[in-house]
């Protein structure tokens, strides 16, 4: 290398040749070419960082377009549905025109539940005595209705559904009654019954009231026979307002229309069990 401040000498050797090639080239060349190199290099790293995201937004394109199509058919499936459900409310108005408001409960949309509940009249003081007071076996009917039981007890070993109690069809927000006198030994919400009360009675009795849409009572408050502990609803797994009435002895369910036996002389519509 020869005047190595200014110019630099390249030499280039071909294996097997005895001569060599020398190339020299000025040093601010070199440089201009090395700070090219490096721009270059630095250009390069700074499109393929920002490429890269934008090649992974292309290549999402095509799977964004179906699933778009996927949600506009389910939209339109949604529509569809919603469709035959108010043609099946209009129906069902019609059939309940047919056959009387009185057979068939109105039905009752959940969302409206609250503001719809009547207000819970308590007993005068000189109403004539029906109920037993302090701790009672369960033997009054749960309402201040007859109501209509849709379903009764089914025990197990059959092709139904087990059910332990007996299902009221009465109006959204009607008075639940204790049907003996006891202790509440729970009471909240449960995914199969909803809001329920469960009482605990003398002689090894046990009560169950579910589907309510409000809890008047809670765990561990002593109510007497009678006493209101809820209104009737449809929470829970239930497809319109009604209660789920249960009478178990020692465990064992058992139908409690076999334990209504007292009736009321203050005008309350009650059923006498066999």
């Amino acid at each position: 290398m020869t005047n190595h401040r200014r110019t630099a000498t390249i030499i280039v050797h071909k294996e097997g040749e005895l001569e060599s090639r020398s190339l020299r080239l000025p040093i601010w060349l070199l440089r201009t070419g090395l700070i090219g190199g490096v721009i270059l290099a630095v250009v390069i790293l700074v499109a393929g960082v920002l490429y890269t995201p934008i090649a992974r937004t292309a290549a999402e394109v095509p799977g964004l377009k179906r699933e778009v199509e996927r949600l506009r058919a389910e939209n339109q499936q949604v529509q569809r549905l919603a469709e035959r459900l108010e043609y099946a409310e209009a129906r069902y108005g019609q059939l309940r025109s047919m056959l009387g408001a009185e057979v068939v409960p109105e039905l009752q949309r959940q969302e409206a539940a609250v503001a719809s509940l009547p207000a819970v009249i308590a007993r005068g003081p000189n109403a004539p005595p029906c109920y037993e007071v302090g701790a009672s076996v369960p033997s009054h009917w749960p309402l201040d209705q007859a109501g209509v039981i849709t379903r009764g007890p089914v025990g197990p070993g059959g092709s139904a559904e087990v059910h332990q109690g007996l299902d009221i069809a009465v109006a959204q927000g009607t008075p639940i009654r204790a049907a003996g006198g006891g202790l509440v030994r729970a009471a909240g919400r449960d995914p199969e019954y909803g809001l329920f009360v469960r009482l605990e009675h003398p002689d090894g009795y046990t009560s169950m009231y579910g589907h309510a849409s409000r809890l008047l009572v809670a765990r561990g408050d002593s109510v007497r026979a009678g006493q209101v502990i809820g209104l009737s609803g449809s929470t829970g797994r239930s497809t319109a307002p009604h209660l789920h009435f249960e009478v178990l002895k020692d465990g064992e369910p058992i139908d409690p229309r076999s334990q209504v036996t007292m009736e009321c002389n203050n005008g309350n519509i009650l059923v006498r069990g066999g």
